[in-house]
C-alpha cells in the first residue's frame, strides 16, 4: 500500500497526514478512534489550528465547537465566502482518512493558491466540523446540525455518550458555554460555496479507473436504537424453557433486519453495534439495546422499512417473551447537491465522472442552507469505517489540486 501515512514531504496531503498517525490509534480495534472532544480529537484540533496560523490564516473557534480559518481578500470582505473543509472525528476503529484527508487537502490547497499567485477576491475559509461520524453522542453531523438549525440545541445538549455523560457536561468540560450552541444564522449566510472533499467510501472510482469524482447526492438514512426487554435471571439455575432471553429475541431482529432489507431493491440496513443490559457472562440480559442504520435514495422507501422491521421486531420479540422500542435517533433526507454547481465543477474538472454516495457528510446537511458540492478521491480498496481504507498518495495529491484549481476559479469570480 503505497498510500500509507508517513510519506512524503510535510507540505503534500500525505506529509501533514502523516503528522498526525500517530494519534487516536487504537490498540484493540485496530485503526484509529478518534471521539468528539476526546484528548486525541482535540489534539487533532491543535495540530489543525497550528497548520492553518503557520498558513497566515485567521483561525476562530464559533460557539458550536467549528473551527474557522479564514483567508481574506483585500477587499476584507467575507460576504459570499467560498468555505472547503472536513472534519477530524472517527468511528471506532476508523480509518486514516476518513476526514483528515479533506481537512489536509484544503490546507494543501491553501499553498497551491499561494504558490499560484492567486489573490482571492471573495474569502475562503476551511472549516472543521464536530462529532461529524456521531460515533459519542449518536447524531452523525452535529456540528454542522448545529449551525444550519437542523437539530434543537436541547436536544442536542441532553445526548449521552456511552459513560453517560450528556453533550453538554462534555462541551463545558472542554470549554464551550452550553448555552452558545445552536442555529447560527450569521454564520451561513456568509457562506456562498461549500465545497468538500473526501475519500470515496465505495468502489465507483476503482471500477471507473479514476482519481477523483464529483457528487451528485447522499442517500436519506437514519438511525434507530431498539430496546429489547426480557427478564434478567441466573444462567446457570434458569431452565432453558423458562427465559425470556432479550439476547435470543435481538439475534432474530438482527437476521430478520438483513432479510428485509436484501427484499427491497437499493436498500441498506445495519445493526453495527449491539449492547447487553447488565452485560455478564454468566447473566441472562435484562434489556439489549441495538441500533439501527438505514438507506435507500427514496427516504418514503427508507421510513417503510424501518417501519416494517419495527413491526417485524415485535413479533419476533413477542415470540421470546420480550418486548421491544424503537427510537428514532437521526434521520436525514436525501441530499442533492446544488445541480448549478455540480455542472460547472462538471466544466472545471471534465474528465471527473458524476458519483451518488451512500455515506453522509456535513455538506448533505449544509445542502439545504447553502450550495454545496463534494469531491471523492479514489479508495483502491473500497473500504471505509475500517483499518483498510487507504488512498494512494498520488491520488491524494491529484485531488488537492483539482479543490485548488475549483477553489481558485470560484474565489476569482466576480
Amino acid at each position: 500500500m503505497t498510500g500509507l501515512l508517513g510519506a512524503g514531504p510535510a507540505d503534500t496531503v500525505m506529509g501533514l497526514l502523516g503528522a498526525i498517525n500517530s494519534v487516536g490509534r487504537d490498540p484493540r480495534r485496530g485503526g484509529y478512534s478518534r471521539p468528539v472532544f476526546d484528548p486525541s480529537e482535540r489534539e487533532l484540533r491543535e495540530w489543525f489550528v497550528a497548520e492553518a496560523t503557520k498558513r497566515g490564516l485567521d483561525v476562530t473557534t464559533d460557539r458550536n465547537g467549528i473551527i474557522w480559518a479564514w483567508w481574506a481578500p483585500a477587499s476584507g470582505s467575507f460576504e459570499d465566502a467560498v468555505v472547503t473543509g472536513s472534519h477530524l472525528d472517527s468511528v471506532p476503529g476508523g480509518g486514516e482518512f476518513d476526514g483528515p484527508l479533506g481537512v489536509a487537502s484544503a490546507l494543501v490547497a491553501v499553498d497551491l493558491l499561494r504558490a499560484r499567485g492567486v489573490e482571492p477576491r471573495r474569502a475562503l475559509g476551511v472549516v472543521v466540523f464536530p462529532e461529524e461520524e456521531g460515533s459519542r453522542f449518536g447524531v452523525a453531523c452535529l456540528g454542522s446540525r448545529l449551525l444550519s438549525g437542523a437539530i434543537d440545541p436541547a436536544r442536542a445538549l441532553s445526548l449521552k455518550d456511552r459513560d453517560g455523560n450528556t453533550f453538554a457536561e462534555v462541551a463545558a468540560a472542554s470549554g464551550f458555554d452550553p448555552g452558545g450552541f445552536g442555529h447560527d444564522p450569521a454564520s451561513v449566510a456568509r457562506v456562498g460555496r461549500f465545497v468538500e472533499l473526501h475519500v470515496e467510501q465505495g468502489r465507483g472510482l476503482v471500477d471507473l479507473d479514476r482519481p477523483v469524482a464529483i457528487g451528485s447526492s447522499i442517500l436519506g438514512h437514519g438511525r434507530w436504537r431498539l430496546s429489547v426487554s426480557g427478564e434478567g435471571n441466573h444462567a446457570g439455575t434458569t431452565l432453558m424453557s423458562d427465559r425470556r432471553d432479550p439476547m435470543v429475541a435481538a439475534s432474530r431482529i438482527i437476521v430478520d433486519v438483513r432479510a428485509q432489507a436484501r427484499g427491497q431493491l437499493d436498500a441498506r440496513a445495519t445493526v453495527g453495534r449491539i449492547e447487553a443490559v447488565p452485560g455478564g457472562s454468566n447473566v441472562i440480559a435484562s434489556r439489549v439495546d441495538l441500533w439501527l442504520d438505514v438507506r435507500h435514495p427514496d427516504d418514503a422507501v427508507t421510513l417503510g422499512l424501518v417501519e416494517s422491521i419495527r413491526a417485524r421486531a415485535m413479533a419476533l420479540a413477542a415470540g421470546e417473551g420480550c418486548t421491544v422500542t424503537v427510537v428514532e435517533e437521526s434521520f436525514s433526507a436525501t441530499a442533492d447537491f446544488d445541480g448549478a454547481l455540480r455542472d460547472w465543477l462538471g466544466e472545471v474538472l471534465p474528465d471527473a465522472p458524476v458519483l451518488a454516495t451512500g455515506a453522509g457528510h456535513d455538506a448533505g446537511v449544509l445542502a439545504a442552507s447553502v450550495p454545496t458540492a463534494m469531491l471523492f478521491v479514489r479508495n483502491p480498496s473500497g473500504i471505509s469505517h475500517s483499518p483498510e481504507e487507504y488512498v494512494e498518495g498520488w491520488d491524494a495529491e491529484a485531488g488537492a489540486e483539482d479543490l485548488a484549481t475549483i477553489l481558485e476559479r470560484l474565489l476569482m469570480q466576480t
